[in-house]
């Protein structure tokens, strides 16, 4: 795979091009391991799947299809499930419908918050009655001043923190109830640029970048050339090997959003991802969001950045002000229809 090159193209178009090199790895050997999370991740019992599931043809060990008793299903019936233990058959009946209908939230949405409040110990709440939904493949903002709880509804997002009360719901699943050795499962499908960076002290930017990839599975010779291109995008090449406390402010955020977006999280978090970089890097890191979000993840930044906003066409803003998300139209809760993005196969 060219590694080279991703740096010197022009600024319009080119998310597609990188994207292109590094499904390479995303469409060849992460795409089973990616899938193999997600497997684990949901609930242990029987959901809709489509026949061509990748781990099918899964070449890593176990990756197979056996047949074998479903839990919650009628006692006695077996089918084709998945030996990672997602427990999700190869075809779809009106029994599976019934039983999706149960544990999923809409299919059009990955993030439902249903009157969510926080509070630390006992005093006053620092988010109440937060309640929307975003759609797959959506693009949102999140606005508002600081102090009003924009890193604490991200923290909420990437399951970082519980909430005090309301409902949480990712993937299909409820986070509220979910038991705790479970969460590790459905971070990996989330993508995350925190704004402290938080890389690891002792690795170089290369390696920072490569661990969701090595956390996945994928082997050495098939992450080397994504990394290396995803370094090239940001303009790092020359500090591939260098520690994060030889790199300046600007190239620590660089890393951070490439660590992030390297195996094409479901769903992206970024809080202020521009705010430690010049104008036209900002642009260029908005235009990879921009990339990833056209290939189907759901990408929610927070910024103050108006300009980077209207950049995004047909992005939604989301306004926190005082711990409160406005929504007077309503929109944020109950999206109109045209937003709704209908479920196809995973590929």
């Amino acid at each position: 795979m060219a590694a080279g090159g991703a740096s010197h193209r022009p600024a319009g178009g080119t998310d597609g091009a990188v994207w292109h090199d590094i499904a390479g790895v995303a469409g060849r050997t992460a795409q089973y391991h990616a899938h193999a999370l997600s497997c684990l991740a949901r609930p242990k019992q029987a959901l809709p799947h489509h026949a061509a599931c990748p781990l099918a043809k899964c070449p890593a060990k176990g990756h197979s299809w056996r047949r074998k008793r479903v839990p919650g299903w009628p006692s006695g019936e077996k089918g084709p499930v998945c030996r990672t233990r997602c427990h999700r058959r190869l075809s779809v009946s009106g029994r599976e419908r019934a039983v999706t209908a149960t544990t999923r939230t809409t299919s059009s949405e990955i993030v439902r918050f249903d009157n969510v409040g926080l509070r630390y110990g006992t005093g006053a709440e620092t988010l109440s009655d937060i309640s929307f939904s975003l759609a797959k493949g959506g693009f949102y903002f999140i606005a508002g001043p600081s102090g009003a709880g924009k890193t604490t509804l991200l923290k909420l997002l990437y399951l970082a923190l519980r909430p005090s009360r309301g409902l949480v719901t990712l993937f299909g699943s409820d986070m509220v109830t979910l038991p705790r050795n479970r969460l590790p499962g459905f971070r990996r499908r989330i993508g995350v640029v925190f704004q402290d960076f938080r890389l690891v002290p002792h690795l170089s930017a290369f390696d920072n970048v490569a661990l969701p990839l090595r956390v996945a599975g994928v082997s050495e010779p098939d992450l080397i050339g994504p990394v290396n291109e995803m370094l090239d995008w940001v303009d790092l090449t020359a500090r591939a090997h260098a520690l994060p406390s030889t790199l300046s402010g600007g190239e620590q955020q660089r890393v951070a959003i490439a660590r992030a977006v390297i195996a094409r999280p479901e769903l992206l978090v970024a809080d202020e991802p521009t705010g430690n970089v010049d104008p036209d890097m900002a642009v260029r890191l908005l235009q990879l969001f921009e990339g990833l979000n056209r290939m189907g993840t759901t990408v929610v930044v927070a910024t103050h950045d108006i300009h980077l906003m209207n950049r995004v066409p047909g992005a939604q803003m989301m306004r926190v002000t005082k711990g409160r998300l406005a929504d007077p139209t309503g929109a944020l809760r109950f999206p109109p229809a045209s937003r709704l993005v209908p479920d196809g196969p995973l590929v």
